[in-house]
């Protein structure tokens, strides 16, 4: 059986707000470096980062976070900006669901072994079964859910939508 959860319309109100909430944060920042994990978290990104520049003069630059979600410890991870590029700046660090938060955890460690200003997390659906200690500091919703139920995160054009299977 599969619900429907959150529709387009939704999916961009949420887009909104977590931009104006990483634009608080950051208002005194020249430069935000938005990091979306592959797959969704990537797109995720892309829609905050359209939300971003119509809202601040600040530079926005998107990085891409690579790793195997499966075995990111295997795989390692990679980005698409050298530590140079994101080294003392502010990043938010963007990924579509919060599972068991292993993404997220392997992501701002990799971040972590570079001197930045602040990291920050947003997902867009925040779900209840963490096995790491990991939060997402903007998230669009929370979901109980138990261990067998999948999110089906799409975002095609003009159609976003959060699926429950």
């Amino acid at each position: 059986m599969i619900n429907r959860i959150l529709t387009h319309d939704q999916i961009q109100h949420i887009t909104k707000r977590i931009a104006y909430q990483i634009y608080e944060t950051n208002v005194d920042e020249e430069e935000i470096v938005v990091a979306g994990i592959n797959g969704g978290g990537e797109s995720f990104a892309k829609k905050i980062i359209a939300v971003l520049k119509k809202i601040t003069e600040a530079k926005i630059i998107l990085c891409k976070v690579d790793m195997d979600k499966k075995n990111p410890l295997k795989s390692g991870v990679s980005t698409s900006l050298s530590e140079e590029e994101y080294k003392n700046k502010s990043i938010v660090l963007v990924d579509d669901v919060l599972n068991s938060g292993t993404t997220l955890i392997y992501g701002t460690h990799h971040f972590l072994k570079t001197s930045i200003k602040q990291l920050k997390t947003a997902v867009l659906v925040n779900r209840n079964h963490k096995k790491y200690p990991i939060k997402a500091d903007f998230k669009g919703i929370s979901l109980s859910t138990s261990l067998s139920e999948h999110i089906k995160v799409d975002f095609e054009p003009k159609n976003n939508a959060v699926y429950l299977e």
